[in-house]
């Protein structure tokens, strides 16, 4: 059976953009070339151009499906439980155990900000994980489990927390101490009763 030209297009783009994501995330975003992305995957630079435009369009790419991906993981994480307060705990603690993973760590945390720029990283932020984050909190407003107050600002200092603290851990951070410490934070934000 005969492959046509429209599967072949997307597999040529899966192998450049998991090649790319290899690289980025084993060597960084600096120190990849597009023509070497390329090459690995047995395509010329220009068929990586012809996907993506740019070494910063495979990068943004790759900086989606991530973020898509670990969005995934904390909401099914949070999923596994039916108390409303256990599934924050639980997203919240699988967006930190994200910390250990290496891809996570290089191209979400550290090279997206500084690539991409703040706020185009927020709003691929804002589309996975900061969304669920915002989800979780209003259900617990509604639920009386968190005082009813506007829960942006608060989804935004924990997600910058989070953020913070799963860069600690990919340094070498403990994580039990962050989950430990992620606990005493939340704890603060029931309401009394």
């Amino acid at each position: 059976m005969a492959v046509n030209r429209a599967e072949q297009r997307a597999a040529t783009r899966r192998a450049l953009l998991a090649e790319g994501r290899r690289r980025f995330a084993a060597d960084g975003y600096h120190h990849v070339v597009l023509a070497d992305v390329a090459g690995a995957v047995g395509v010329t630079k220009g068929a990586a151009y012809h996907h993506f435009d740019s070494k910063a369009g495979l990068f943004r790419a790759v900086v989606a499906e991530v973020q898509q991906e670990l969005g995934e993981r904390v909401a099914a994480e949070a999923e596994r439980y039916e108390d409303l307060w256990e599934q924050l705990r639980a997203g919240c603690r699988a967006f930190l155990a994200a910390g250990t993973d290496p891809a996570v760590r290089r191209i979400l945390l550290v090279d997206a900000p500084a690539v991409l720029g703040w706020d185009e990283w927020r709003s691929l932020d804002e589309e996975s994980s900061a969304r669920h984050l915002t989800d979780a909190l209003t259900a617990l407003a509604a639920a009386g489990t968190i005082p009813a107050r506007p829960v942006e600002p608060l989804a935004r200092l924990l997600s910058g927390a989070m953020n913070e603290t799963a860069l600690w851990i990919a340094r070498g951070g403990d994580p039990q101490a962050a989950e430990e410490a992620l606990d005493r934070l939340l704890s603060g934000l029931r309401t009394e009763g």
